[in-house]
């Protein structure tokens, strides 16, 4: 499979994360070390929960929506209702249909969701899974594969709808607007998209003011799978950098890809003031200690200084209903003790 985006192009390599670590990923409010500073032990992480509308829709259908792969789909019906990846899950569940929901992607960790059934081996879609379970529509993404096995839920007469994936806060309310859409209650995703975007507005009007802005490279790393990368343009988190006032230091310093193998001259290329890195990642590498061990971390302001901020796996690029806790708590991380 071709993917552009950490959760495509990184197939494998989440998966042998993932086995290694536990499917889950914990706090959905992205709590995270910023400045080498852990979360006191005693605290309670924040709940891993999405936050439905108020007002539980009624689906208006059928319906007749574009799919992003070429094919108009009809529904009929959303008795059933399978999404493909966290990120949809995470949608379909606020929009307040979260009780259609029969089955999730490994990356749906959020807590309403969690007991239900994974159709996913790895990252791969089972059909034979996804079928079992009868639904009555899939939502997917041009990143959902093998090819083979969307392939045969559509010839099996499921009403299939891929959405297009996310890349940055821009997409945010055309993704909810899709799913809303393809499930017939297009009143719900408006209401969404409004919320969700005030909720963003709200974070980025507290963003301190600098003279200059911080620079923060975003690396994914799997010490479990020695995989060490530094993220560039296409990784999926310039734009919430961007946004939460600071500068993409891979992208900054050339790199127009998604990702490039994590080398010293690298990063001493991009010279972050502060490092991203998922919740699961930076404990595969054994924590902030571990993580200014893989070379040329150390010799970067952010490795000498111990500046480090985290965001849980399975929220941090989902660009969805929670981006504004994302934003949050980079903002947050960030700008702590005046930094």
């Amino acid at each position: 499979m071709r993917r552009t985006r950490l959760a495509g192009a990184l197939t494998a390599v989440l998966a042998l994360a993932l086995g290694a670590t536990g499917c889950g990923d914990g706090g959905g409010g992205g709590n995270g070390s910023g400045s080498g500073t852990a979360p006191a032990r005693g605290a309670a992480a924040p709940a891993d929960r999405v936050e439905p509308l108020a007002a539980a829709p009624a689906s208006r259908l059928p319906v007749t929506v574009p799919s992003a792969d070429g094919h108009p789909v009809t529904i009929t019906s959303t008795e059933r209702i399978v999404p493909l990846s966290g990120s949809l899950n995470e949608i379909v569940f606020t929009l307040g249909l979260g009780g259609k929901v029969v089955a999730r992607d490994i990356t749906a960790t959020f807590e309403q969701a969690e007991k239900l059934p994974v159709v996913t081996r790895a990252h791969d879609v089972s059909a034979e899974s996804v079928l079992s379970l009868r639904p009555t529509v899939v939502l997917a993404e041009s990143t959902t594969g093998p090819a083979e096995a969307v392939a045969q839920i559509r010839d099996a007469g499921i009403p299939l709808v891929v959405v297009k994936p996310a890349k940055a806060l821009g997409d945010v309310g055309a993704r909810i607007d899709a799913v809303a859409a393809a499930l017939g209650v297009p009143d719900s995703g408006t209401a969404l998209g409004k919320r969700t975007q005030e909720r963003i507005d709200a974070v980025r009007k507290g963003i301190p003011a600098r003279g200059e802005k911080p620079r923060v490279a975003f690396l994914y790393v799997r010490g479990t799978a020695a995989v060490y990368l530094l993220g560039g343009a296409e990784s999926g988190a310039s734009s919430l950098l961007e946004a939460a006032g600071a500068v993409d230091a891979g992208k900054e310093s050339g790199l127009t890809k998604d990702f490039t193998p994590l080398t010293s001259e690298a990063l001493a290329k991009a010279a972050p003031d502060a490092i991203l890195v998922m919740s699961k990642g930076l404990d595969s590498v054994g924590g902030i200690d571990g993580l200014v061990r893989i070379p040329g971390v150390a010799e970067t302001p952010a490795g000498a200084d111990r500046r480090v901020v985290t965001v849980d796996d399975g929220i941090l690029l989902n660009y969805g209903p929670r981006t504004d806790q994302v934003l949050k708590s980079l903002v947050g991380q960030l700008y702590q003790e005046g930094r």
